[in-house]
């Protein structure tokens, strides 16, 4: 098997040799061998390169000189002498006449190495052969743009998005087209000149100088949606995507990731919310869940759904009356597992409603422990319920902070439906994690953390990075620092994180604070302050995310 990393990688040169290739898409748990020799800076996916190398997986490569980080991939491959075959190609900026010779000549030389290391002879036959005619799409599809994707985002993204997905990546929407009858006749300088020619013109990369003929993408009708994949440290496709951002109008959701496996929880949130903001929760099937028992009592006219959100700190509970009047509310530390968590916690509020859980018609979850509770109707991403609750709250909100304790969210609402949404990388610095672990370092909960830090003068604490905001923090506690100031400090290293997440979303009409944190009035003056607009609260807000699951699953049964 020979692996490549480029759509302009000459495969079928290669089934000329009878070899089959593949794309090297290798999605590690972790980067422990190729840290131990690569520099830390190296972007994720040369990484998972060196990694997959290293752990035998790859005896034949081809790498193509793309950017920095390939080449530094190719040396480092190449200094452990675990490749077999190794191969750099010369891949040109620009598609003119001059650029495909040169190309043509790059191939050959390709062609002249592997049978050099292959000893087999290349059979013309079998490569003319190889070339697939590319079908042309004429149905709506979500295009996945940006940097390559791997097997797994790949397979997430088709599962959870219910339109046709194709991959227009830098490995992806590899279209090559040829006319195999006039190939037979081609001498090999002219034949592989012609195979240069259709190699560079593909849908461009946005490494190549021509990129804006990629206007022509954007330009399908067709074309419903984007998801634009990033890997930290790329420019080519950080370039892309903001350029994307400010004249694309299609829905657009950014995923960045270190092309690791670790993030696989947060990354399909996103998808599944994306999902949510192009069909519409209410798509989903409305009687599922639904018991002959339960349409009776419907029929009645009394009856009541639940709305669960199982969050990574707590696990709310809302109770909603067939009329969709909040009938008990409950919120409880998660603890060691999402469906202990929930089941204790809907026993609580269904306790305090003065109900009988029979009562219940209906139950809908979010949050990240969604899909572990047995006992719910259906899951729905907190990106869409938290949208609901607002909306459920104050009509007149358009914006919408989540700090929770895992992540944060800033979301833009239409009539109770996200149209858009950010989320803040894997990193808890700038959420109630964040706030947690600091506060337990002054030796103080949350509520004391925000009564001292009203008191206090922030001192500068790093927003970037939560280990070493907790080293800076120590520093400041051993050089004697006020607790206070330091507080206040810790306070606004999240109102900056939180701010700087809301600079790169468009902002529009009444903002409202949701999640835990949102019973913070010192957090929400210094929030407000940041932002430059009033930042709105309210005493359910911190229940929106339950609450909008309860007022999904109202709708559904209402159907």
């Amino acid at each position: 098997m020979i692996y490549y990393v480029c759509k302009y990688t000459p495969i079928e040169l290669f089934r000329g040799f009878g070899e089959e290739c593949s794309v090297l898409e290798e999605m590690p748990e972790n980067f422990e061998q190729s840290d131990q020799i690569a520099h830390a800076n190296l972007c994720g996916f040369g990484k998972s390169v060196i990694q997959a190398v290293l752990e035998g997986k790859v005896e034949q490569l081809v790498l193509v000189n793309c950017c920095d980080s390939m080449r530094r991939v190719y040396d480092i491959v190449e200094s452990t002498g675990k490749c077999k075959f190794l191969y750099m190609l010369d891949l040109p900026h620009d598609d003119n006449e001059c650029e495909k010779v040169k190309f043509a000549g790059t191939i050959r030389r390709l062609k002249k190495a592997y049978e050099a290391y292959s000893g087999k002879v290349f059979d013309k036959r079998a490569f003319i052969k190889s070339f697939i005619t590319p079908e042309m799409n004429t149905e709506p599809y979500i295009g996945v743009l940006g940097v390559r994707v791997s097997g797994i985002l790949e397979d997430m993204i088709r599962d959870n998005i219910q339109m046709d997905v194709e991959n227009l990546t830098c490995t992806g929407g590899r279209k090559l087209s040829v006319v195999q009858d006039e190939m037979w006749n081609m001498e090999e300088e002219e034949l592989f000149l012609s195979y240069a020619d259709v190699l560079l013109g593909q849908m461009p990369c946005f490494r190549m100088n021509r990129s804006i003929r990629r206007n022509r993408l954007y330009l399908d009708p067709n074309l419903k949606g984007i998801i634009y994949h990033t890997i930290k440290f790329c420019d080519y496709y950080g370039f892309e995507y903001a350029s994307i951002k400010r004249d694309i109008k299609v829905p657009l959701l950014k995923i960045e990731t270190d092309f690791t496996s670790q993030s696989a929880g947060q990354l399909l949130t996103r998808i599944q919310a994306f999902e949510e903001t192009i069909e519409g929760s209410e798509d989903m099937d409305p009687g599922k869940g639904i018991s002959e028992e339960a349409r009776k009592k419907m029929e009645s006219g009394i009856f009541y759904v639940a709305g669960i959100d199982s969050g990574s700190t707590s696990t709310d509970v809302v109770i909603l009356d067939q009329d969709g009047k909040i009938k008990s509310t409950m919120i409880i530390p998660t603890g060691g597992g999402a469906m202990m968590s929930a089941e204790k916690s809907l026993d609580l509020a269904i306790e305090k409603a003065g109900i009988k859980k029979e009562e219940i018609v209906r139950i809908d979850t979010t949050g990240y422990g969604r899909s572990y509770i047995d006992s719910g109707d259906d899951s729905i991403t907190e990106i869409t319920c938290h949208a609901k609750g607002a909306n459920y709250l104050n009509p007149n909100v358009r914006t919408i902070i989540d700090i929770g304790g895992q992540d944060t969210k800033v979301i833009t609402v239409e009539h109770g439906m996200p149209t858009s949404f950010l989320m803040n990388d894997k990193c808890s610095a700038g959420t109630g994690k964040f706030l947690e672990i600091m506060a337990n370092r002054l030796g103080v909960d949350l509520p004391q953390l925000f009564a001292l830090a009203a008191s206090g003068t922030p001192l500068a604490i790093s927003s970037m990075c939560t280990v070493f905001a907790e080293s800076e923090v120590i520093s400041h506690i051993g050089a004697g620092e006020r607790r206070e100031d330091i507080a206040a400090g810790v306070v606004d290293s999240v109102v900056c994180k939180v701010a700087g997440l809301c600079a790169r979303h468009t902002m529009a009409g009444d903002v409202l604070l949701t999640g835990g944190l949102c019973d913070s009035a010192y957090l929400v003056e210094r929030l407000s302050l940041k932002l430059k607009c009033p930042v709105l609260t309210d005493p359910m807000g911190r229940y929106a995310g339950a609450l909008g699951a309860a007022l999904i699953a109202r709708g559904k049964v209402a159907k």
